[in-house]
């Protein structure tokens, strides 16, 4: 057993105040996202947690790879028979999150995520690496294998089968774009008084901005 109640610290890096926020989101997350790229220190800025709710009715987090963002959503690229490509399936409901510990930041998403056309899956697999390629083709995600073995003698066998070859697009996977309705912006402050700034999709397609206490 290991105490953890003395784990403290004061978040004073940065502010997040009303005269600042832009009126649409995905402005605030681009500025966000940029800043972190240049401030440096975390290997992969585009890492994020996408919670789903499984068919067991658990919820289940994960961290996958941000690839595109857009006004109209965020965009990520998966295994559609995976246990998150089913549960996605039964239920679009989605979170994603980031957090950014070097700035003191949490961004928070939920929405509602679809598959892309299979023509910007096509796109994107064709830009991936090879092995990355292979990869997708090798693994049945999220089913119970009988060892590691296995998986890597899969995986060579792809490599002499696709030797010269263009490996095409598994039609089990591809994109999903999470398409938005509502993102928090959070940003650690001294005391616990943290500054969360709540943005909520109305139903004529504007976003409200409200703080929320911490």
């Amino acid at each position: 057993m290991k105490d953890l109640s003395n784990y403290r610290k004061s978040y004073e890096k940065s502010a997040l105040t009303e005269g600042v926020v832009p009126d649409d989101p995905i402005v605030l997350f681009r500025d966000w996202f940029i800043q972190m790229e240049e401030f440096g220190g975390t290997a992969e800025v585009n890492a994020m947690t996408v919670s789903t709710i499984g068919l067991d009715g658990f919820p289940k987090a994960r961290v996958v790879l941000l690839k595109q963002f857009t006004y109209e959503g965020f965009i990520f690229f998966t295994n559609y028979n995976s246990e998150k490509g089913r549960a996605i399936a039964a239920n679009p409901n989605v979170c994603l999150s980031f957090f950014w510990h070097e700035m003191e930041r949490q961004v928070i998403i939920k929405g509602k995520a679809e598959k892309i056309a299979e023509n910007l899956s096509d796109g994107y697999f064709e830009s991936r690496p090879l092995g990355s390629r292979l990869g997708a083709a090798a693994s049945p995600q999220s089913e119970v294998v009988p060892s590691r073995e296995y998986l890597d003698e899969k995986l060579q066998q792809l490599e002499k089968e696709y030797q010269g070859k263009e490996v095409q697009r598994p039609l089990h996977w591809g994109g999903y774009i999470v398409k938005p309705v509502s993102i928090e912006f959070w940003q650690g402050r001294p005391n616990r008084m943290h500054d969360r700034i709540l943005f909520t999709l109305t139903e004529d397609l504007n976003w409200i901005k409200e703080r929320l206490a911490p």
